[in-house]
């Protein structure tokens, strides 16, 4: 697979979106920080889709953070592009979950970018090992 193919089948998770004119900049193009919000959004959607829900979680006093993004930005989207996010999973350590994600316009499946979000389950501000309705729901084990 190259840089400008995409193969859903190698994603856990998918999503599609439309860019919107608000989250261009002066450019014509879609702002960095927006990228950020369409990868959490795709985050969310897909532990939603497991049965995973954050205020559950934080009712029984564990909150899923993020530590570190590392985005690489490829190609810019502008605005009415429709573009989809692509998500997988990894276990990393004892209590670091890796969210690999990729960014591709919809329909000539260019990379636009390329995306890797670390984070960690918490229970009073404290990094636990991720909770077995997360790794069972999500086959890390």
């Amino acid at each position: 697979m190259t840089e400008t193919e995409m193969d859903e089948k190698n994603f856990n998770y998918s999503l599609e979106f439309t860019v919107r004119d608000y989250e261009c900049d002066l450019q014509g193009v879609v702002n960095n920080a927006n990228y950020q919000h369409y990868l959490e959004h795709a985050r969310h959607e897909y532990l939603i889709s497991k049965g995973i829900g954050f205020v559950k979680l934080h009712d029984e006093g564990i909150d899923l953070i993020v530590t570190k993004v590392e985005i690489e930005y490829k190609y810019p989207l502008r605005s009415r592009d429709k573009f989809i996010v692509c998500i997988n999973i990894q276990q990393e350590g004892n209590v670091r979950l890796v969210f690999i994600q990729d960014i591709y316009r919809v329909p000539d499946n260019k990379l636009i970018v390329r995306a890797k979000v670390t984070g960690a389950a918490t229970r009073n501000g404290r990094p636990i090992a991720p909770p077995s309705i997360i790794t069972d729901l999500l086959k890390l084990k």
